[in-house]
């Protein structure tokens, strides 16, 4: 059986709306996809820090309760679990501040052994930061070795545009180790200072073949070896989009469960089909999670994504 790994930082969102706040939910990139996944019965396994306080037991039981994996969660004492400030504006997207003190010493845990075709996904800030980076190398050097397929979310906000220059090669080197890359018009523009996504997937193409775009209401527009296509999304009016991303990369990754899309010869080559697949998933996670205050898509979505995707699929068809 194929597994399912994510890597990334461990947050608490704190959520604000009209400056007061809404919720807290455990949130970060990697982990907020890996719930979802969990809550459609696909087991998977999560690589991350947290802290031995209230705050990381807390998540730690909620991790626990939705059924993830903790084997390779790395506890530590000196510091505290990160909190996330998430300020909801009128469209509601959040606009973030950050509360981070961790130990010198940063993910010491065992590395798995990946096995062939296993799926790995990376991203974020985590997946850029000095004071993380050699040890995060080490991870994805064993999943490349092994022939584990690897998505990489760059999730590049405009707060990192004053590192952007020093930041640029970093990123192009998750883009060589991915077989997947995928992120938001608003991620490339920042880093390439480039909306069109022709442009953009020459820039990605010469590290990368597979490239996702997503653009909000615009939609979804992906690349691969001699394929494009542009997808429409639903219209609605979301309650909140801070998981949005991250769903989405759940929705492709259950995709490339469900129709068994494997590497061939260490490279992973998409049809045309099995991309209307993977952005008919990806689309429902990610409308999903957007009408509702939670990171993740609700317990219940299982019993209905199904059918839901198949009318997806078939109005893409035609």
């Amino acid at each position: 059986m194929r597994r399912i790994f994510g890597i990334g930082e461990t947050v608490l969102d704190i959520i604000f709306k009209n400056h007061q706040p809404i919720a807290a939910k455990a949130g970060g990139s990697a982990l907020n996809t890996l719930v979802s996944l969990a809550r459609v019965d696909v087991p998977v396994n999560f690589i991350t820090e947290i802290g031995r306080d209230k705050v990381g037991e807390n998540i730690m039981k909620f991790l626990a309760d939705n059924k993830l994996t903790t084997d390779y969660i790395c506890r530590f004492t000196e510091g505290k679990s990160a909190l996330a400030l998430a300020y909801l504006n009128e469209n509601n997207d959040a606009e973030y501040e950050f509360f981070k003190e961790y130990p010198k010493q940063r993910l010491v845990g065992e590395i798995p052994l990946f096995n062939e075709n296993d799926i790995v996904i990376f991203g974020s800030y985590f997946g850029l930061n000095p004071a993380i980076r050699p040890r995060l190398l080490e991870y994805l050097k064993v999943a490349k070795d092994n022939g584990a397929l690897i998505i990489y979310d760059p999730n590049f906000r405009k707060h990192h545009l004053k590192n952007r220059e020093k930041l640029i090669p970093v990123i192009e080197e998750n883009f060589q180790i991915a077989d997947i890359v995928r992120g938001s018009d608003e991620d490339f523009e920042n880093i390439f200072n480039l909306s069109n996504p022709t442009e953009v997937y020459a820039k990605v193409a010469a590290h990368c073949n597979n490239l996702v775009i997503t653009a909000g209401a615009k939609g979804v527009y992906v690349f691969g070896n001699a394929y494009h296509h542009h997808f429409k999304v639903p219209l609605i009016n979301p309650v909140s989009t801070i998981g949005a991303g991250d769903n989405f990369n759940a929705g492709i990754i259950k995709a490339l469960l469900d129709f068994n899309i494997l590497k061939e010869n260490n490279q992973l080559n998409l049809t045309s089909k099995d991309w209307l697949h993977v952005a008919a998933y990806a689309i429902e996670f990610s409308s999903e999670v957007c009408m509702s205050i939670d990171n993740y898509v609700d317990v219940h979505f299982k019993s209905s994504f199904a059918s839901k995707v198949e009318r997806r699929i078939a109005s893409s068809s035609n």
